[in-house]
């Protein structure tokens, strides 16, 4: 006879909300095929990442809780779906992170919850549990607290006192594509207020400006356009603050609305990544897919498109473009079979070629298939010896055949 388990324990709910926690990828993304989530001891999960710093290290993540009344119709989570709910209490998950912590298997905490009841009584829970690792049991080291939309200004500000990293997820590029998901949240009042509001608390020389704030965007869920993400990509990185900004691709599974499933993209099998530009020239996160009723090229389109996006992001925060810099096609959206960078140089063919010899760091980074690495080698080796070949820079690949193209000896 097989037992009917009716209150599940602990460690079941961890099993639970451990792996529902999968859909937000805004505490850190994985960038490299060893950097994704495994399964720990016990059966919780754990997550190897990429902090907004640049650093690597492990993250312990988990809701306390999947019950929830939002309608987010991107959300496999959402109050009208038929799955198992249950919440962790405090005690349960301090106890769980610290029985990682002390064993030295996480670094730090990343913390969420769906909304039990309203946005304040949850961040209530959030709050409670940083304070009770912060205050009691000693804690010094990594929080990463979720922001629930809604909340108030108060309990805004207590979670960004508790923590070392918080965000929100601004989800859609304005109102009224937010509103085609969701007839609960509001855009400017629930979502853009509240980013305002902690970026103001942890803006460079305020109280908390050790703290760092990211956010993320869901892709393909509400027919928006690629421009209309960057720009609000380029504000929020120009006048926010923010420190990262990750991407989710979202994934129609069925024809009805009420299978339509948010997928994490660190969780689906590699498969389209030689499709996204194998040769892209800056460092970002590989491009996934899983099986699906969908056509093959559907649904790598949609990884793609998330994966152009990372590379856009790489281009405004570390080598130096700005929004007018990023081309789109005639729809609004960025070429799936062109890395931002090179269409970028195939419209402004006078800054080409660039003299391998001569030119700036920020010059260097403008030429398609150079990335950091490969532009600091180049200024290294400039010091001791001319370089006449594209063989002096490095062993030749295909992101240096194509930079070949671009530059002068």
């Amino acid at each position: 006879m097989t037992a009917v388990i009716s209150v599940p324990d602990t460690r079941q709910k961890l099993e639970i909300l451990s792996e529902d926690a999968q859909y937000d990828l805004a505490c850190a993304c994985g960038c490299k095929n060893d950097e994704h989530r495994r399964r720990g001891p016990q059966g919780k999960w754990i997550y190897p990442v990429t902090l907004p710093n640049g650093g690597t290290s492990v993250l312990f993540k988990t809701l306390i809780s999947n019950v929830c009344s939002n309608d987010c119709k991107y959300c496999p989570l959402r109050a009208d779906q038929d799955l198992r709910r249950c919440t962790l209490n405090e005690e349960e998950t301090v106890n769980a992170f610290l029985d990682y912590y002390k064993r030295g298997e996480v670094f730090g905490l990343f913390l969420s919850s769906g909304v039990l009841g309203t946005p304040d009584a949850t961040m209530e829970r959030l709050n409670r549990i940083a304070k009770i690792l912060r205050y009691r049991r000693g804690f010094r080291g990594y929080i990463h607290l979720k922001v629930i939309p809604g909340a108030s200004a108060n309990a805004i500000e207590e979670a960004v006192k508790l923590s070392s990293a918080v965000s929100l997820n601004i989800e859609t590029p304005g109102a009224k594509h937010l509103a085609k998901l969701s007839g609960k949240k509001r855009f400017i009042e629930d979502i853009v207020e509240p980013i305002k509001l902690i970026s103001r608390l942890t803006g460079r020389g305020n109280k908390y400006e050790r703290v760092k704030q990211t956010t993320q965007f869901i892709v393909g869920a509400a027919d928006e356009t690629d421009s209309e993400i960057v720009k609000y990509m380029w504000g929020l990185y120009d006048r926010l603050n923010l420190r990262r900004i990750y991407f989710s691709a979202y994934q129609k599974i069925g024809d009805s609305d009420s299978n339509n499933l948010f997928t994490s993209r660190q969780d689906l099998s590699r498969r389209s990544a030689a499709k996204t530009d194998g040769n892209a020239s800056i460092d970002t996160p590989q491009s996934h897919t899983e099986q699906s009723d969908e056509p093959a090229s559907e649904i790598d389109n949609i990884f793609v498109r998330e994966h152009r996006l990372y590379q856009v992001d790489f281009l405004l925060r570390r080598y130096g473009f700005s929004e007018s810099d990023i081309v789109f096609d005639e729809a609004g959206n960025l070429p799936l079979d062109t890395d931002p960078k090179e269409s970028w140089a195939k419209r402004n063919p006078q800054y080409f070629p660039v003299d391998v010899n001569k030119a700036s760091k920020d010059e260097l980074l403008r030429v398609p298939g150079l990335g950091q690495i490969t532009v600091d080698r180049i200024l290294e080796h400039r010091k001791t010896a001319r370089i006449t070949t594209i063989n002096d820079i490095g062993k030749s690949t295909i992101r240096l055949r194509k930079a070949n193209d671009y530059l002068a000896f």
